[in-house]
């Protein structure tokens, strides 16, 4: 793999751990700008996708937004406002989401995804070792593509990374690799679901066990059937909570190793910090359904709710699509793509092996 002198600032997470420079808090001033294209062009997406209902709103403005980026770069005045539209607005219609939920229904679907969602990560990790040493990868990369495809994307690379500290242009392999491959399962799992005529349920435990990072969950479960996303969210924040015993357990096994006393503890100064990383929102996706299981939310709500937590899913993806520079995804070079390619292909194959096995196919 040939080495990148310049890595991409974007894809260096401007939120993690162990970078120095923290960023300053985006005013609403700065945000407008970008937001605001995020939603026409998620408004030109909704429009489309009534047209084309077999495509979906969500595809559209993922496509749309890639096909403007590869033409032409973003102006510096739209990117806080595209970032703030691809992480808060989609966290925010998850927490919408849990409007429509009750808790026994969390509870009851995490629970029974536990089988297919541990085995999927051991598949992930085992994979990402076996494969990556085979590739030739080191060891850091291939530990944060492991991460990523087994737990969930960037969150999970930025921070097991607090953690290793492995280099900046690690770092940005791997999130390009993991990005490449949300897209990817976006175009192509809802299709394929189809196709073996998957049930709502059940593509909502495949792609919250099998598609990496939580926007493309919520995005392939709503273009596979409006009825898949609340399962696949379910599936995928349970899948999340996995950073935590992860990152605990690479922290002990990696100061274990250390002969240097001074990077024992350097490694745990910095996992103090991973809080930072792991999702606010899932406390607030808890809060709305707990919410709405007392009954605070009232019924006739549900339907606007959830339309409005559609529109902003697709706000996300249009925003997502406007921010990837298929110019850096190939800076990766191959053998990371490679590793992800093999890791994609061999959780999304045992996710539905495991759930033919444990009998919720």
């Amino acid at each position: 793999m040939t080495n990148q002198s310049t890595a991409p600032e974007e894809s260096r997470i401007a939120t993690l751990p162990n970078q120095r420079r923290k960023p300053d808090r985006a005013t609403f001033g700065q945000i407008a700008p970008g937001l605001a294209v995020a939603t026409t062009l998620a408004g030109i997406a909704t429009v489309l996708g009534k047209l084309a209902p077999i495509v979906g709103a969500p595809v559209f403005a993922i496509v749309i937004g890639i096909v403007i980026a590869s033409m032409r770069n973003n102006s510096p005045n739209l990117r806080q406002g595209l970032s703030f539209s691809s992480k808060a607005v989609l966290q925010g219609s998850i927490v919408i989401l849990g409007t429509g939920l009750s808790f026994r229904q969390v509870v009851t679907t995490g629970t029974s995804s536990l089988p297919v969602l541990l085995g999927t990560l051991s598949v992930a990790l085992l994979g990402a070792w076996i494969v990556g040493r085979a590739l030739g990868i080191t060891k850091d990369l291939r530990t944060l593509i492991g991460v990523g495809t087994g737990i969930c994307g960037a969150s999970a690379i930025a921070a097991t990374d607090a953690v290793i500290e492995a280099s900046e242009t690690d770092v940005s392999y791997a999130i390009a690799t993991i990005f490449t491959f949300n897209v990817l399962a976006v175009l192509t799992f809802p299709t394929f679901g189809h196709l073996i005529s998957l049930t709502p349920h059940a593509f909502g435990l495949w792609a919250g066990t099998a598609v990496n990072d939580m926007s493309s969950v919520v995005a392939a479960a709503t273009i596979f059937s409006p009825h898949a996303t609340p399962y696949a969210v379910i599936v995928k924040l349970t899948r999340t909570l996995m950073i935590i015993p992860i990152t605990i357990a690479l922290a002990f096994w990696r100061s274990k190793k250390a002969v240097d006393p001074n990077v024992t503890i350097s490694r745990f100064h910095h996992f103090k910090h991973i809080h930072r990383v792991l999702p606010v929102f899932i406390g607030w996706f808890l809060v709305a359904v707990f919410i709405n299981t007392f009954g605070l939310i009232p019924s006739a709500w549900h339907g606007q709710l959830s339309n409005l937590a559609q529109f902003m899913i697709t706000i996300a993806l249009g925003a997502i699509g406007l921010s990837t520079r298929v110019d850096k995804i190939r800076q990766a070079g191959m053998k990371p793509l490679a590793l992800g390619a093999i890791l994609w292909i061999l959780v999304a194959s045992s996710s539905l092996l495991l759930q033919l096995a444990t009998g919720t196919l």
